[in-house]
């Protein structure tokens, strides 16, 4: 192994380590010495890759979203429209959230009131929501007579996002039959009844990466 892999390696070891610090523990009571060690090596070699602990959490922080654009930009490569998009890409989301620390991590550390990046995680998901809603109206979806798509994005939002926040008392709340019964609610609130007999509030499973924890 090279000088550069055995750096890379480190890097990503004391990034997961962190990771499971900020997911427990939070920002504020997660410690450098802990990190360290969660990762097997000295706090001098932390400090040679990272200056303090917010620079720890800022790259928790973006590996979390990358991982969560570039499984959102595989999802919507499979779609078949964008309601079915919407309901793979909640999936998507959830199984991340159940399987990666990271993300999980990163998606807590970017939505806290003590965030100390431009990232916001719920907003990025929150507009993803809002362009699916678009599309779908663009392409007669949507079920005549709904609200205003501002309030249906905030409401879908509002509940999958719940689904996060509950999680951490319960492994269930975001279990995929759970994630599953929300679609299965919310869909036919939301498209027409042509449309609501071709989608899958399980997910298509065809468009969800086999593993989203290893993208």
């Amino acid at each position: 192994m090279t000088k550069q892999e055995r750096s890379v390696r480190t890097r990503d070891a004391l990034i997961r380590s962190a990771a499971g610090e900020f997911d427990r523990h939070g920002y504020t009571l997660a410690t450098l010495s802990a990190i360290s060690a969660g990762a097997g090596v000295s706090p001098g070699a932390l400090h040679f890759h990272f200056e303090n602990k917010a620079a720890v959490a800022d790259a928790v922080e973006h590996e979390a979203c990358t991982a969560l654009r570039r499984t959102a930009r595989i999802v919507y490569g499979h779609r078949s429209n964008a309601l079915q998009n919407l309901t793979d890409t909640s999936h998507a989301l959830a199984r991340l959230l159940r399987e990666d620390i990271v993300v999980r991590a990163g998606f807590r550390l970017s939505c806290s009131d003590d965030s100390r990046t431009e990232l916001n995680l719920r907003q990025e998901w929150q507009s993803c929501v809002q362009q699916r809603l678009a599309e779908a109206a663009d392409e007669g979806l949507l079920a005549p007579g709904l609200g205003r798509r501002q309030d249906l994005a905030r409401t879908i939002v509002a509940a999958t996002i719940g689904l996060q926040a509950l999680w951490r008392d319960n492994g269930e709340w975001l279990s995929p039959k759970t994630v599953t019964g929300l679609w299965r609610t919310l869909l036919p609130m939301l498209a027409g009844p042509e449309t609501l007999a071709g989608l899958d509030p399980a997910g298509s499973q065809s468009a969800l990466p086999p593993d989203a924890s290893t993208y």
